[in-house]
């Protein structure tokens, strides 16, 4: 085969390396996601949690109470 004939063989086997290797990094970060919406949820439970002991603490219940009763008068 001369040059002329293989080089466009030799594009095609590079175009199908380079998409196959872009392939392989997309699939590394796949999981990626899936953790960060894992992190992303305990921190948001954890954002709750504090924040119900805080509005069911006492000092808080009066002080809502206070602010509602002011509002209704």
């Amino acid at each position: 085969m001369s040059d002329a004939a293989s080089q466009p063989e030799e594009v095609l086997l590079s175009q199908l390396i380079a998409h196959y290797r872009r392939l392989q990094a997309d699939a590394a970060d796949a999981g990626m996601s899936t953790a960060e919406y894992a992190v992303g949820t305990l921190a948001a439970v954890a954002f709750a949690g504090v924040l119900l002991k805080v509005m069911t603490s006492a000092s808080v219940q009066s002080a809502l109470s206070a602010v509602i009763g002011r509002a209704l008068k």
